[in-house]
């Protein structure tokens, strides 16, 4: 018997629709949804344990993934089995993470799963932008302790008009890409990127979104009404001592705030809030520590937070002893390493990121392979962060989510200032060597300085801040962060990178921790990040203002060539002979794509130095080379035959014709070498294809002066020179007639 199936339907305004459904699929999960939009479908399950873990934080894993059967395909690679997740889940995975784990009670310590998978591929749906809206669905039908329904939504501006989750087409004509997370009643999280757009286009569209999320969430709730809300389960809360928390932030709060007011450095400071927490400690006894010592550590860090908050608020003051928009003091250097095709170090305070540039052919750029889009990028950054930046020693085990996640992010930051006729495939890489506070903002930073270096001609530089905000809803006071400190990103109610160029913003990524956080203070808080963006281009231009007009002598040169397409096949010879050789004797990457549009061949040639690449260039011109009917070339005779000579054209290489016996000289040449031999230069006159041949002719005597007294040669009669029927008339005779011959002869034997 087929399940009784609970459905609300979302309206986008446009003729498309989301539906989210339940009671079909996966019931044994504590919540369970099936989003739908076209032929889009995935299946969102959600599952918590019941028993509280031994930890200090939320063990909650979200996790995404495209199964390529949903689009009808099968996995690449050897093993024919999806394995590790692509970097396009995992930044999927991030943005609904991002949203979930604040809703949650900071109490709540049961081991959650959110999984999500694409169960049918529509190429004209994008499936992350319905990611949150099929999480916070599955888990508002179970008996989660949650705070409110949210949803996601991507926007973006097609032709001046706002669009909610735009088809991949139209998304290419938007100058804005954003995706918005939401309750209600809260923006809580934004990230994207845009064509240098201002901050009031910004807030219009975060504004447009929250409209539509609005709409989401209360088609989630009527679900959830309709099918049976679940009463809220219970769980072990923590343990909490009113007594004890005033009696710890009484000893903690003056002296944390006066070591927050005296502006000391990260390692001093830290050691100095350390001892505070251990002299707090010591005024316990063995007994009492190992009974309620968690609960100490807990009340010291909730009295350190309110000091550090206090002082910036009541004083302006921060824990380095800068003013709330100040930056901290900048040093650059490019052309740091000798051997890379561009470099450059970017130092704030205590962060510091070493950008690396590398270029290369289009065989050389990153191939994304999802169910969802295949394509390739043929400029990528790569975003590194060893324990070592600060100072700690952990397993390394590869590539973190983080790390994908702040590189992606600073990535989309400088892509859209890379022109669209940079003939290289660009990789950026990033080391961060030293790290408090924004160390993707330092990449974008430093990837502009290294990529100006390569010479990348960049449209403009970008750069990039990490603001903050601080603020109570009591007093109404709050005090926006510029260029935040490793703390403060944990202590304030938001923090948000911005990138951009001097004309606009470029990218954004934003988590705001505090309800109803007005418009007004976040257009403020954009405002104030313009100008600590523009003060730090300022930095990086007066390192290098413009991008260097070559690139370096050990770099790749890069040229490309369009050749017909009937061509093709001479240039890369059989079995791909002619274009290894050319790799091989030029020292150069040969690469040839087709134009989808004109079918013409699009020759890349990368190689270091002119010689090279001018070898190549030669070769492609003796390839296409066309020899005009009477105009005259040079040639070279490269071999004897007897009835002539083969030469080559000296401005073709590798084109040959054959120079008639009849055509060396006006005198009757009886042998080829009277006239020429191996290796003579001279010149031709090129007189197209014989008609009668049908071969090419050309001639050296046709541009030498007759000899004095010379006769021509009168040309053949129709006895000699006939063709089939002259011969067939030769004497006026024809079969017929010889037949008629052979009748007198019978006649005189019968005689």
């Amino acid at each position: 018997m087929i399940p009784k199936v609970f459905k609300e339907v979302i309206d986008l305004g446009d003729g498309r629709e989301i539906t989210i459904e339940t009671g079909k699929l996966a019931k044994q999960a504590h919540g369970s949804v099936v989003v739908t939009s076209g032929k889009c479908m995935m299946l969102c399950t959600v599952v918590s344990n019941y028993e509280q873990k031994d930890l200090n934080f939320l063990p909650l894993t979200v996790d995404y993934r495209e199964k390529f059967a949903a689009a009808g395909r099968y996995p690449g690679g050897f093993f024919k089995r999806e394995a590790r997740p692509s970097d396009g889940e995992v930044l999927t995975m991030r943005l609904v993470d991002r949203v979930l784990r604040p809703l949650f009670p900071k109490d709540y310590h049961s081991e959650t799963q959110v999984m999500i998978q694409l169960m049918s591929h529509d190429e004209n749906v994008m499936p992350d932008a319905m990611a949150g809206l099929a999480a916070s669905a599955a888990i508002q039908l179970s008996d989660f302790p949650f705070e409110c329904a949210i949803s996601e939504a991507r926007v973006g501006r097609v032709n001046g008009e706002f669009v909610i989750n735009p088809t991949r087409a139209q998304l290419a004509e938007s100058d804005i890409d954003m995706m918005i997370g939401a309750s209600a009643d809260s923006v809580m999280m934004v990230e994207g990127e845009m064509d240098e757009i201002s901050e009031d286009e910004m807030a219009d569209a975060i504004k447009f979104a929250h409209e539509a999320i609005k709409v989401q969430c209360a088609a989630q709730l009527r679900l959830a009404e309709a099918f049976g809300k679940k009463a809220v389960r219970e769980y072990e809360a923590e343990r909490t001592d009113e007594d004890l928390e005033k009696k710890v932030h009484d000893m903690a709060y003056d002296k944390v705030y006066a070591i927050a007011k005296a502006g000391s450095s990260k390692h001093e400071r830290t050691a100095a809030f350390q001892q505070i927490k251990e002299d707090i400690k010591a005024t316990f006894s063995e007994e009492e520590l190992a009974d309620y010592g968690g609960l100490v550590s807990d009340y010291y860090r909730k009295a350190e937070k309110a000091a550090i908050r206090n002082l910036t608020l009541d004083e302006g003051l921060r824990l380095d002893g800068r003013k709330t928009d100040e930056i901290r003091p900048i040093w650059c250097e490019v052309d740091y390493l000798p051997s890379t095709h561009g470099s450059s170090i970017f130092t704030r305070g205590e962060t510091q990121a070493l950008a690396t540039v590398t270029l290369g052919t289009s065989r050389d750029a990153n191939k994304i392979d999802m169910p969802s889009y295949e394509g390739e990028e043929n400029f990528y950054l790569h975003y590194n962060f060893p324990p070592f930046c600060t100072g700690e020693a952990r397993p390394i085990r590869g590539t973190s989510r983080r790390e994908v996640g702040h590189g992606n992010l600073a990535q989309r930051g400088l892509k859209g200032m890379i022109p669209a006729d940079c003939p290289y495939t660009v990789r950026v890489v990033s080391e961060v060597l030293e790290s408090n506070g924004s160390s993707s903002m330092a990449t974008v930073c430093a990837g502009t300085m290294a990529l100006m270096d390569a010479g990348v001609q960049m449209i403009r530089p970008v750069s990039g801040i990490a603001m903050g905000l601080i603020s109570d809803a009591e007093t109404g006071k709050y005090a926006v962060l510029s260029d935040i400190l490793g703390d403060e990103d944990h202590l304030g109610d938001m923090d948000f990178k911005v990138t951009g160029t001097s004309e606009g913003i470029t990218a954004c990524q934003m988590d705001i921790k505090v309800k109803g956080l007005s418009y007004e203070i976040l257009v403020n808080a954009l405002k104030q990040a313009r100008n600590g963006r523009l003060h730090i281009l300022g930095k990086l231009t007066d390192t290098i203002d413009t991008p260097n007009a070559e690139v370096k002598e050990h770099a790749p040169t890069m040229v490309t060539r369009r050749v017909p397409n009937e061509f093709i096949g001479a240039l890369i010879g059989p079995g791909g002979k002619v274009i290894q050789e050319m790799q091989k004797e030029t020292e150069t990457t040969i690469v040839i794509n087709e134009d989808p549009v004109t079918e013409e061949g699009i020759v890349e040639i990368l190689g270091v130095g002119s010689a090279g690449i001018d070898a190549v260039m030669a070769k492609i011109d003796a390839i296409l080379f066309k020899p005009q009917v009477g105009k005259t070339y040079e040639v070279k005779v490269i071999k004897m035959l007897d009835f002539g000579a083969v030469v080559e054209y000296m401005d073709a290489p590798g084109n040959e014709v054959l120079l008639h016996v009849s055509e060396l000289a006006w005198e009757r040449t009886e042998n080829v070498t009277d006239v020429v031999n191996m290796g003579d230069i001279f010149n031709v006159k090129y007189f197209g294809q014989d008609p009668r041949t049908r071969k090419e002719k050309v001639s050296r005597k046709a541009l030498l002066e007759k000899p004095e007294g010379y006769v021509a040669r009168p040309p053949r009669d129709d006895k000699r020179s006939g063709g089939r029927d002259n011969k067939g008339s030769r004497d006026n005779k024809s079969r017929d007639n010889k037949r008629d011959d052979r009748k007198p002869r019978e006649n005189k034997k019968e005689d």
